[in-house]
């Protein structure tokens, strides 16, 4: 990668590094830094670390101001939609960071690009690797609210497998998800989720993964309750 297309993506971002070095050290899987003979750039292990760290300080203050009267419990459940992994993957998916990543062969081949468990990571060591950059949290609060903490609906589409399950239960009934269709190769699956009331179909969706299809089917199911009751 050529530092010059880095320059796209701290535009993207909103903030371009002092230290560029700690970017692209927040790029750097572990199986690329481990293939280098030189190890020229570390992973981005440590920085993610410490860009968790901030991400939680910087949604537990915004939580904490925008709903007083929430208590702890409510707040830590609010936080975990907003910041979960398919949340923070999402976010960089938008930003195009996947096209960034340091991938080795085998992680490559594997689909590693769309891992949702490797783009919430480098997310974090972003942050992380920014608060280090400029040494103040601003910018990198700045970012976390411009791009996770910005969407509400983002509340009630990762909760919504959990007010779909009380839904049912307080009506009595059972649902169950049932994947619909496979497609795609076998490191690169696209499924197709439906979610059911006994027989009924409620809603479907799709994803890479079937937990992520199942999110999306559940989401679909509570906007059709939601438009019938209305």
């Amino acid at each position: 990668m050529r530092n010059t297309s880095l320059e796209v993506l701290e535009g993207r971002i909103g903030y371009h590094f002092r230290d560029r070095y700690l970017l692209e050290c927040a790029l750097t899987h572990t199986s690329f830094a481990n293939e280098q003979k030189i190890r020229r750039y570390k992973d981005y292990e440590r920085l993610e670390f410490l860009g968790d760290a901030v991400l939680e300080m910087v949604s537990s203050a915004f939580l904490y101001k925008e709903y007083p009267d929430k208590r702890e419990g409510e707040l830590t459940k609010l936080r975990a939609s907003l910041v979960c992994e398919p949340s923070l993957a999402d976010c960089a998916r938008h930003l195009g960071i996947p096209e960034y990543l340091r991938l080795g062969k085998g992680e490559e081949a594997g689909g590693g690009r769309d891992k949702e468990s490797i783009l919430c990571d480098v997310v974090e060591a972003v942050i992380g690797a920014m608060y280090l950059d400029c040494g103040e949290i601003e910018p990198p609060r700045h970012f976390i609210m411009q791009f996770i903490l910005s969407d509400r609906d983002r509340v009630f589409f990762y909760d919504s497998k959990t007010m779909l399950q009380e839904w049912a239960q307080g009506r009595g009934k059972t649902l169950r998800y049932e994947i619909l269709e496979e497609s795609g190769p076998e490191h690169n699956k696209i499924y197709r989720v439906g979610v059911f009331v006994g027989d009924d179909l409620l809603g479907t969706g799709e994803g890479r993964s079937k937990k992520a299809a199942e999110q999306h089917a559940a989401y679909a199911g509570i906007r059709k309750i939601r438009k019938q009751e209305t």
